[in-house]
């Protein structure tokens, strides 16, 4: 067998294998966010049982209050499971997520309402939303550098797009739940009791992905989880607060930049936008879901596209392709959507926003895991995007919702823009096209063109980083 045949064989078994990992570590993704989900695409019909108002939109505001109080939690989920998984492994931290997340499921369905038990019932709704939280705040850091680590290093864009394709996906089977709901139940039934068929599903598929997960491979290498736990005198140890605040802090400060107009715009175009077309277009909600799912599903199938796209062109492309849309955009699309009610026109103008968004979802988090190396990742990644997402993105329908409120929906718009614009920033001025990361110091360079004297210098800079 020829040297060139070899290394076929062994790439394909790389790709197997990569492949394998993506699949068991993205089905968890999938499970978590469906079941973070199904809680806003429910909202309308579970609110009247846990919020006192009479008034649909206050209920509203107070529902989505609830939701925002589970951004609360991911920092803490993050730090939690980024450190969990960089002193630990990846698979361990993953395992444990979906099994909290199962049992906070669980725990939505059999919840008793205000009627039973009173204020209770709210104060638990709360708390398990806060758990959800924390779950999912260390699932997107672990799980981001998971699949960014698995991929195959001339593939990474593809791979690692496959985490927003389950994260899409949970949402898009939340919405697919809904409207098989709608249609085979009545109002009534499925205010009263359908709303809890959502959690049931969601809390067993979780079980499901907790069997497949213990099967995953874990991308530390051995050698590397003992190293995490050697204390050298004067040294911060791996997976720690203080090595991040050390020798990490641009990078950190980095990814919540890049995060901040992404998770902003995300929420607006696939979370908020399903009551922005209820209450402020007026479209029936029946019609809604059918708008969302079929958007969300086109925008899922893309992910893919916009990753390979990335392995020709490099990410900061796409990120700008991102930025400057979104702020030319934005103001149009969300100012005519307010304005029809004509089911087919929403359904093209909430897709031509998530066109510009998946320059951002598809590849963010492989630019975020390739800021940071592999002692600090899930950690630096994890406690990045938490803290944008809990300050901008997760209060998105929160904000949208007050605004919406107070006849100020204009406002909205100004404020998805501004967040975008500050994002596009960051990426034209702290993002090089194409440069080796340390992913590339680690696994192998992503780019053919490679091999400069000044590409070994960056690697060496990276590797002693």
């Amino acid at each position: 067998m020829s040297t060139q045949q070899a290394e076929t064989l062994s790439e394909a078994a790389q790709t197997r294998k990569a492949v394998s990992n993506i699949l068991k570590g993205s089905a968890g993704n999938l499970v978590e966010w469906f079941d973070l989900y199904v809680y806003t695409v429910f909202a309308a019909y579970f609110q009247s049982h846990f919020f006192n108002s009479s008034d649909d939109l206050q209920a509203g505001l107070e529902a989505m209050a609830v939701f925002s109080t589970s951004f609360l939690m991911r920092p803490i989920g993050s730090w939690f499971f980024g450190r969990y998984a960089d002193r630990k492994g990846r698979k361990a931290a993953l395992t444990l997520s979906v099994t909290m997340m199962s049992a906070g499921s669980f725990a939505i369905a059999i919840l008793p309402t205000q009627d039973v038990i009173g204020l209770w019932a709210l104060i638990l709704l709360v708390f398990i939303r806060m758990v959800q939280g924390f779950s999912v705040g260390g699932e997107y850091g672990t799980s981001a550098t998971y699949m960014s680590e698995a991929a195959t290093a001339r593939r990474r864009g593809f791979f690692s797009s496959f985490q927003y394709v389950t994260l899409i996906g949970g949402q898009m089977l939340a919405l697919l739940v809904l409207v098989i709901l709608q249609n085979t139940m009545s109002k009534e039934d499925l205010t009263e009791w359908g709303w809890r068929i959502p959690f049931a599903i969601g809390g067993v598929a979780a079980l499901v992905v907790l069997w497949l997960r213990r099967s995953m491979e874990e991308t530390l290498s051995s050698d590397q989880l003992r190293a995490a736990h050697v204390k050298v005198a004067g040294e911060a140890q791996p997976g720690t607060m203080k090595l991040l605040f050390t020798k990490h802090w641009k990078p950190l400060l980095i990814c919540i930049g890049i995060t901040l107009g992404g998770t902003v715009a995300f929420y607006t175009y696939t979370n908020f936008i399903l009551k922005f077309m209820n209450d402020t277009s007026g479209i029936a909600k029946t019609d809604t879901s059918v708008i969302n799912f079929w958007a969300l599903f086109i925008f899922m199938l893309l992910q893919p596209v916009y990753g390979m796209l990335s392995d020709k062109i490099g990410r900061k492309p796409l990120l700008i392709w991102f930025g400057v849309t979104g702020v030319l955009f934005t103001w149009p699309l969300l100012s005519t959507l307010a304005g029809t009610k004509d089911p087919f026109v929403a359904f093209l103008l909430m897709f031509g926003g998530l066109l510009m968004v998946g320059g951002y979802t598809s590849i963010n988090a492989l630019v975020k895991a390739e800021l940071f190396p592999a002692s600090i990742r899930a950690l630096g990644v994890g406690l990045g995007y938490a803290i944008a997402n809990s300050l901008f993105g997760g209060t998105v329908p929160l904000i949208g919702a007050a605004l919406q409120k107070s006849g100020q929906v204009d406002m909205f718009f100004t404020y998805v823009t501004a967040a975008i614009f500050i994002s596009l920033l960051v990426y034209i001025f702290a993002l090089k096209n194409k440069k080796p990361t340390h992913l590339d110091a680690e696994q192998g360079n992503a780019f053919a063109a490679k091999g400069t004297a000044k590409d070994d210098d960056d690697k060496k800079d990276l590797v002693n980083a």
